[in-house]
């Protein structure tokens, strides 16, 4: 195991606006998972820094990318601009792919709530992308076209108490062409802070992406 908590850094996208990540490469990766947030959350949000951090532990690079500016997100319609926050995404890719620690890493997207919509948006048709994993996520707000566009092998994670999301879950998978599978943890409501719960979805999380990281190739 690796010790990953001084493993990570400021970096900054360039663009307008930049966007500012957390960038953390363990030795020996296997790929670059970028995290989209849902809207009050962000790169330095403890939960996702935890998760980022057992994710690392398993060999695993992690951004943890705002996708909106501070301006930006006092605006509520940018939360929910999907086709804008899947573009940054596609930014955040094109960039990882340029940048010297990440550029030799197969990418994938790790995305929660509406990130989750903007994840499956960006991956519509890029093949670049190994795998996608959703966390309570709406991936029902990519669209169907979208959806159907997706090649990477996606997985949904929805607990079991968050009925609304579940059924939107199983709505948006009868889109999707890609290999995927939805997975209800026991016992977790929308943001998994029920005991145990987020440890669960690092788990089929970390699986997932090592299954599909493992058969890529750049």
């Amino acid at each position: 195991m690796h010790n990953s908590v001084q493993d990570f850094h400021d970096v900054v996208l360039p663009g307008d606006p930049p966007l500012h990540a957390l960038l953390g490469v363990p030795v020996d990766a296997l790929g670059l998972v970028i995290f989209a947030h849902g809207s009050g959350s962000g790169r330095l949000s403890p939960r996702n820094g935890y998760v980022a951090q057992r994710l690392r532990d398993r060999r695993l690079a992690t951004l943890l990318l705002d996708l909106l500016s501070h301006a930006e997100e006092l605006d509520r319609r940018n939360v929910f601009d999907i086709v804008m926050l899947a573009s940054r995404l596609v930014r955040a890719t094109d960039w990882a792919s340029h940048y010297g620690e990440t550029r030799e890493l197969k990418p994938a997207y790790f995305g929660s709530s509406t990130g989750a919509g903007a994840a499956l948006r960006a991956a519509a048709g890029d093949d670049r992308i190994a795998a996608v994993v959703s966390r309570g996520g709406r991936p029902d707000l990519a669209g169907k076209p979208a959806l159907a566009a997706v090649t990477a092998p996606t997985l949904l994670i929805v607990g079991s108490r968050d009925e609304q999301v579940i059924e939107l879950n199983q709505h948006a998978a009868s889109s999707l062409l890609c290999p995927h599978e939805i997975v209800i943890v026991p016992k977790a409501g929308h943001l998994f802070e029920e005991p145990g719960t987020l440890d669960r979805v690092v788990e089929l999380a970390g699986d997932w992406f090592h299954i599909n990281f493992n058969g890529a190739t750049r």
